[in-house]
């Protein structure tokens, strides 16, 4: 019945008081580091209709997943047959690191987006959560399985009616005491847990993180647009990044956090006590030059156990390539760029020609 358990059993024992067990889970939660825990119920009517509209207009671009597994994300019984609960985890990652702001304003650095400055979020929360999940096995067994982005899941949705937040304008899950800097993870169960009150909306008028977006990937309140998105256009895109959004990346090389960095509720967020989240070979604040020169090698040993590995090196020198072509001129610069004009990959020397033309004043 322990770890990703879903199968056989599952009865309730009778002597198990679910709203006792619900505040067990609770403490079980906090003495493995979550910041928080809630249960919903399974009924995402709302959230389907949003999401079907969503990829209707086609926003979803090329994450063919999204629309993959038909309704397996809105419906979680239709992904795990018998389930009757989610219990969801918050865990804050925001980790002690050099001001996003002075890196942003550095064209020479490179900015990483916070959440991948360290060790890989899907391992250090999928070891937790099944952790959890045993423990509840050991006082009521159950049939579960643990996610953290990771299976067709609606994890923001089933967190806001959780009440660990609400979903804000930029489509990031908000909590009005930490802000957004957190991850989220999942247990789907069959234990008739008592569910929390939804989260609501304390949005109000505020459109700083429509007017932030460097792209204008937030085409109106709650509704994001990924194909504009730096966080789509460095992470999930796989081809060439469309010339016209090229200048608006700046030295974005991974992901952006302009969104929430200027989200008032942000002044609640509390740094993280993890120390695997704590920056990697000074990603923080690297140097474009330095990071750009790394070989295949290098690439996979400084990103070993780290989300950035999922990129590729290939699109670790494109996404750079743009960052140098939007720099200042250097000559340095230049010569980085010059010693990848005849790299192996088509999309990496396209980029590559792109930020010299930029370099050169084209």
């Amino acid at each position: 019945m322990h770890g990703d358990a879903y199968g056989g059993g599952g009865i309730v024992a009778p002597t198990v008081d679910l709203t006792s067990l619900k505040s067990r889970i609770r403490e079980w939660g906090a003495a493995l580091g979550f910041q928080q825990i809630g249960v919903s119920d399974v009924d995402l009517a709302g959230a389907e209709k949003r999401l079907a509209e969503w990829l209707e207009a086609g926003y979803h671009g090329e994450m063919s997943y999204m629309a993959r597994h038909g309704r397996k994300r809105s419906r979680p019984a239709h992904l795990i047959p018998g389930v009757k609960r989610v219990i969801c985890a918050r865990l804050d990652y925001l980790p002690p690191a050099a001001p996003l702001a002075a890196v942003l304003a550095d064209d020479r650095q490179g900015t990483i987006s916070r959440y991948a400055l360290g060790r890989d979020y899907h391992k250090v929360l999928r070891r937790r959560l099944k952790r959890l999940a045993d423990r509840i096995a050991d006082v009521a067994p159950h049939r579960h399985r643990v996610f953290t982005d990771s299976a067709p899941v609606l994890e923001k949705p089933l967190a806001e009616k959780a009440g660990l937040g609400w979903i804000g304008k930029h489509t990031n899950l908000i909590n009005r005491q930490a802000g957004s800097w957190f991850f989220l993870g999942e247990i789907y169960t069959d234990l008739p847990l008592p569910v929390d009150t939804p989260a609501s909306d304390h949005c109000g008028a505020c459109r700083r993180c429509l007017e932030v977006c460097p792209t204008q990937a937030i085409v109106a309140p709650y509704v994001l647009d990924a194909r504009r998105c730096i966080s789509y256009l460095t992470i999930e895109l796989h081809g060439p990044i469309p010339r016209e959004f090229r200048p608006m990346i700046g030295n974005r090389i991974y992901g952006c956090d302009d969104c929430q960095a200027v989200c008032p509720w942000n002044r609640f967020a509390h740094l993280s006590a993890e120390t695997d989240f704590l920056p990697r070979h000074g990603l923080d604040a690297p140097a474009l030059v330095e990071l750009f020169a790394w070989d295949e090698a290098a690439f996979t040993a400084r990103t070993e156990g780290s989300a950035i590995r999922r990129l590729g090196h290939e699109r670790w020198l494109r996404n750079i390539a743009v960052a140098l072509g939007n720099a200042r001129r250097g000559a340095d610069l230049c010569r980085a760029l010059e010693a990848r004009l005849s790299h192996p990959s088509e999309v990496v020397r396209e980029h590559v020609a792109w930020a010299l033309e930029r370099q050169a004043g084209g």
